[in-house]
């Protein structure tokens, strides 16, 4: 779920001072982009750029990478600096272009956010491959997952590579890279045919780089979700989706600049563009601006016959502000109306609604017209819960969940009345650990002495990990599935775990395209509704004197919410790739021989 970001600017530096009083638009640019995305990355975030036709012995790519929750302001900080030493003539664009770092026409940004607990800057994109030709020399960053690493690491070392780490992001570039070398190589063979003169043949290699033949080559043998933005020395740039559409990646072009980003919105607000400007990058496609500016585009895999947007996006991750997004997140709450009045006993007069800010807050006003609908009642409405730390807690580092869920919300006093009168009905966007609610929210809310607790959540029950996209990864993790597997053995039902781990364990070693997800067998013997009564009555704690209910989305609910977004593996255990499946396996595999791997 990282943020990427490309601003190409197809004039020179001066039309820019000319026209906008600086040269730094790119660069403004990059930053609102950046900043807009922060949703999307907290770890860490990093910028590069690449100067166009820059003399040999002058430097043409500057990159600054920073980890932590404050990375954008830091590299911005750290490039102001360097541009105040030459405060004289830094509005000077042709000076600036010559002389200062990041004084460029090609920028990449990325915001973190790790799905592999792996941390420290050298994880913190972009990445940076160096050459002394141009051609060769690449800038690398993505929004993705592969789930099939280990093969890819294999197919690198029979090449006699020496891959010098198994993150997905090295072997990535490492596979890039090699085949960008034999791509340039090919094309230095056909050109050396008809010119002898080096520089000349260097510059139409540049020219005729035959970019999607690279992409192509290296891509066919990924398995896994991915929008990948790149740059290369001398000056040409791409941006590729996988075929099944998991990522998301938007772009915008006109006569003055391309842009590109993770999300919609995002290039909307910060170019002012309409709705109908901006593309969203079709999957298995690729987009290619080359050095003179013009722009291609190209297949790098056919797209899959069912294509699988991921609809966490839709819920919770991307920015509410999309208008797309806006309409979704409304219905998601008004589909849960009926349930709502359920859990009430109708009873609108005691019952007060609220959400827990603040990806909440749309769902919750879809809530509030459904339920006025179903009732004729306008419902009553306050802010019982106020966020104290802008921090998601489920995507934090583990030794520091539990620290943080204590203290992430504040209580708003008397905002029921008290002495267990009222209903208390709390809308969320997504229950993961439910660790926030355990050790913090449950707690606080019981504080207002409430009749009855109902937790509302806008998305299903998640059940399977993502392997995808969001930093879930281990089955004892998931509320819903400790919530099921506790119900097996307290049914006598412990002979479905056991089938399941045999099941899994036979095909341990069997190639991912033939490897079934047996973990769905988990959850066959009960309801929605028998699952959620559980995980309510295992994260209620102690102290909390009162009854809580919790009440999930349908899977029903979820795709008529979101029609055109049907990835829902993390929901049904559907993976889109076969990599999904053998992960999946290997992760109850793991479970059941108490390996926290």
């Amino acid at each position: 779920m990282c943020g990427i970001a490309m601003v190409r600017l197809l004039k020179p530096l001066e039309y820019y001072q000319e026209k906008y009083g600086t040269w730094q638009y790119g660069l403004q640019k990059m930053y609102l982009l950046m900043e807009k995305q922060h949703n999307r990355g907290q770890e860490g975030a990093g910028l590069a750029t690449v100067k166009l036709d820059m003399p040999p012995g002058e430097e043409y790519i500057w990159r600054e990478r920073e980890e932590g929750n404050n990375a954008i302001q830091q590299i911005f900080a750290n490039i102001n600096e360097k541009l105040d030493q030459n405060k004289s003539v830094v509005e000077d664009a042709v000076f600036a272009k010559n002389k200062l770092p990041f004084a460029a026409e090609l920028y990449l940004g990325h915001l973190r956010y790790s799905t592999t607990g792996r941390s420290g800057i050298a994880n913190v994109h972009p990445f940076l491959r160096r050459h002394n030709w141009k051609a060769r020399t690449m800038v690398l960053a993505g929004n993705f997952n592969l789930t099939n690493v280990d093969e890819l690491f294999e197919m690198l070392t029979n090449q006699g590579q020496h891959p010098r780490d198994k993150a997905d992001t090295f072997l990535m570039l490492e596979s890039l890279g090699n085949k960008l070398d034999n791509e340039v190589q090919a094309e230095y063979e056909k050109i050396r045919q008809r010119y002898s003169n080096d520089i000349i043949i260097t510059q139409k290699i540049e020219e005729q780089l035959d970019i999607p033949s690279f992409i192509r080559k290296s891509e066919k043998n990924w398995d896994g979700g991915y929008v990948i933005a790149g740059m290369l020395g001398h000056g040409d740039a791409f941006v590729f989706r996988d075929p099944k559409g998991i990522r998301t990646g938007f772009y915008y072009k006109d006569d003055e600049v391309v842009v590109v980003a993770s999300e919609r919105a995002v290039i909307q607000t910060v170019m002012g563009a309409s709705d109908e400007q901006i593309f969203e990058l079709e999957p298995g496609k690729s987009m290619i601006i080359k050095k003179n500016g013009n722009i291609l585009f190209d297949t790098i895999r056919m797209a899959a016959p069912e294509l699988k947007p991921c609809s966490f996006e839709r819920i919770y991750f991307s920015r509410g502000s999309d208008l797309a997004i806006y309409k979704e997140r409304k219905k998601l709450g008004a589909s849960l109306a009926g349930s709502i009045m359920h859990a009430i006993g109708n009873d609108m007069d005691n019952s007060v609604f609220s959400f827990i800010p603040n990806t909440a807050e749309v769902a919750f006003y879809g809530m509030i017209q459904g339920i006025r609908d179903m009732s004729g009642i306008d419902p009553h409405v306050e802010k019982v819960l106020i966020k104290d730390i802008k921090l998601r807690t489920f995507i934090s580092q583990n030794k520091q969940r539990n620290d943080l869920a204590a203290h992430v919300y504040d209580v708003t006093w008397n905002s029921i009345r008290r002495e267990k009168k009222d209903n208390l009905v709390v809308i969320d966007d997504s229950i993961v650990r439910g660790t926030t609610l355990k050790q913090s929210i449950l707690k606080i809310l019981s504080r207002l002495e409430p009749k009855k607790i109902i937790i509302v959540s806008s998305s299903p029950q998640i059940r399977y990990p993502d392997y995808y996209g969001i930093d879930m990864a281990k089955m004892s993790e998931f509320c819903a599935f400790r919530a099921a597997v506790a119900l097996l053995k307290e049914t006598g039902r412990q002979s479905v775990i056991d089938e399941v781990y045999r099941k899994s364990k036979a095909q341990e070693n069997l190639p991912k395209e033939m490897i079934v997800n047996y973990v769905t067998d988990i959850y066959k013997s009960f309801t929605q509704e028998e699952i959620s009564e559980k995980i309510a009555a295992m994260l209620t704690p102690d102290e909390v004197d009162c009854p809580v209910q919790l009440v999930f989305q349908t899977i029903e609910g979820l795709h008529a919410a979101c029609p055109d977004h049907t990835g829902d593996w993390y929901f049904t255990g559907n993976y889109p790739t076969p990599g999904g499946n053998r992960l999946v396996n290997k992760a109850f595999i793991n479970y059941y021989e108490g390996k926290e791997a």
